[in-house]
């Protein structure tokens, strides 16, 4: 193709130069030629892109469908079951409940309900009426003195540079009114974050709000902000499901001044956090660093965020607790499906434990060691339906944090440019252009309607199980397509029976 284009783009350049000065007229048809000739000879002579040398000019197109080619699988080939991490029929969900509007659909499900991967609840034909009041759970142990009386759904941690000021204020005003909180992230309390929402500070391996010039936690810049009336809950960040195990990023080009004065870093740079905690290195330092950071905090709950990865490290921490006498007022458990703006592919598709099963064990170690009673577990990783929300709950779950689901309610089309800055919405980016895209007034209520309407279909489904409370979900409410499969295997008869009896002859 390269040798073909050379030669009849410089046959037919000439060409059109020798017509246009017989004719004198339409210069711009050869001027054109010559600049398209110029851009191939130049794609013929770099060495960067094999693609555009060997096929100039026409290599473009390659990359400009290969930058479109996420909105052409939504918009042209998934269907309502399909896309990736979520497909269309769970977006669309969202959408509606954030615009308040009905979320009923047509003609009968969509899904497999014959496959083995199938879930559904079991309903009672002496079904009860649903509860108009949305479940709330007290938050604080025994040993906290300033309890908080949490919503059973919440905003899991987004920080203010991984999403737009525009968004956390959104999300801000959203929780404000829906009574619920807003994790803040490891990136620290922005001006943004408190706009009169709950707050769960979550404090990172950066320590990004409470470091020191070294990049160590400052316990003087904790207290100044820890005892903000809006901070209820405070989450150490072990891990993410995303990437655990891997420090979080933050690209220079999202670096802004108005970030880094906030989070105490040097703006324009990209930040690495760290992979782990310079504040302990041990199951019983972190227990001791919990301890310390509910004091400095007067007293409000202190808890922290893991993926659950070696499980003997769990344990540890278990048994620590009983032998320093010191016990977390909750444990997030993040999922291995959880989500992130930015993280290598190797760690988000085969680093970590999932969500379902990360919550059986950790339920059964608590209970194990006798702590379970003395603190909260809080699911978050792809809990985005009010189902997720029961499922988890059947696990083990007292709340459940989301991000994704909020991030839909905001506009988020699931573009997957969150690490490139270039987010269409306004929701994942520092771009001015981009972030005015998104209006606050409107959001703010999409999130407020989005949590409503959630936790109100929460409470039509337990309802419809014949239970009165969430103290009553439970694993037995779940039915799952293996069990189906059982149950065909025992009902039909074994028509290949006689047939493996006389190949055995």
């Amino acid at each position: 193709m390269r040798d073909k284009f050379l030669l009849w783009g410089a046959i037919i350049l000439v060409v059109a130069w020798a017509i246009a000065f017989l004719i004198k007229a339409d210069w711009w048809i050869p001027i054109l030629l010559t600049i398209i000739y110029a851009v191939g000879v130049y794609n013929v002579t770099q060495s960067k892109h094999a693609i555009l040398r060997n096929f100039p000019v026409l290599g473009y197109f390659r990359y400009f469908f290969e930058s479109i080619s996420p909105e052409m699988q939504q918009y042209f080939i998934e269907r309502e079951t399909d896309g990736k991490p979520f497909p269309r029929n769970q977006r669309s969900a969202v959408y509606r409940r954030a615009k308040n509007l009905s979320d009923t659909v047509a003609f009968g499900t969509q899904l497999e309900v014959n496959h083995r991967k199938y879930e559904g609840i079991k309903h009672s034909i002496y079904a009860k009426s649903p509860s108009e009041e949305l479940p709330r759970v007290w938050v604080g142990g025994e040993q906290c003195t300033q309890p908080y009386h949490a919503s059973l759904f919440n905003i899991s941690a987004m920080s203010f540079g991984a999403l737009s000021d525009r968004a956390q204020i959104s999300l801000n005003r959203g929780a404000k009114k829906g009574n619920f909180y807003h994790n803040t992230g490891e990136g620290g309390i922005s001006p943004h974050h408190l706009e009169g929402g709950d707050l769960c500070w979550q404090i990172g391996t950066g320590y990004f709000g409470c470091r020191d010039e070294e990049g160590k936690f400052n316990p003087d810049l904790f207290i100044k902000y820890s005892t903000l009336p809006n901070v209820k809950m405070i989450e150490i960040k072990l891990s993410q499901g995303a990437k655990p195990g891997h420090g979080g990023v933050l690209p220079g080009v999202k670096n802004t001044p108005e970030i880094a004065k906030i989070r105490h870093v040097t703006p324009g740079v990209t930040v690495i956090s760290p992979p782990s905690h310079s504040a302990f290195s041990n199951a019983a330092g972190l227990l001791r660093f919990v301890q310390q950071l509910r004091e400095l905090s007067g007293g409000k709950p202190v808890g922290f965020k893991l993926c659950i990865g070696d499980t003997k490290e769990f344990e540890d921490i278990c048994v620590q607790m009983n032998v320093l006498k010191i016990y977390p007022d909750f444990i997030t458990i993040d999922g291995a499906e959880g989500g992130t703006g930015a993280a290598p592919p190797e760690f988000s598709d085969g680093v970590g434990m999932p969500l379902e099963p990360a919550l059986i064990f950790v339920n059964k170690t608590l209970n194990n060691y006798n702590v379970r009673k003395k603190l909260r577990v809080i699911a978050s990783g792809k809990v985005l339906t009010s189902l997720d929300i029961l499922r988890a709950v059947a696990m083990g779950a007292d709340m459940c944090n989301n991000a994704r689901g909020f991030m839909f309610s905001l506009g988020c089309i699931q573009a997957l440019r969150c690490n490139t800055n270039n987010c269409p919405t306004g929701v994942a980016t520092q771009d001015k252009m981009l972030i005015k895209g998104l209006d606050v007034t409107d959001k703010s209520e999409r999130v407020y309607h989005f949590h409503k309407n959630t936790l109100h279909t929460c409470n039509e489904l337990i309802a419809a199980a014949g239970r009165s409370s969430y103290e009553e979900v439970d694993a037995s409410m779940f039915m799952r397509g293996d069990e189906f499969d059982h149950l065909a295997d025992l009902y039909f008869p074994d028509i290949l029976g006689n047939v493996r009896q006389k190949t055995r002859m």
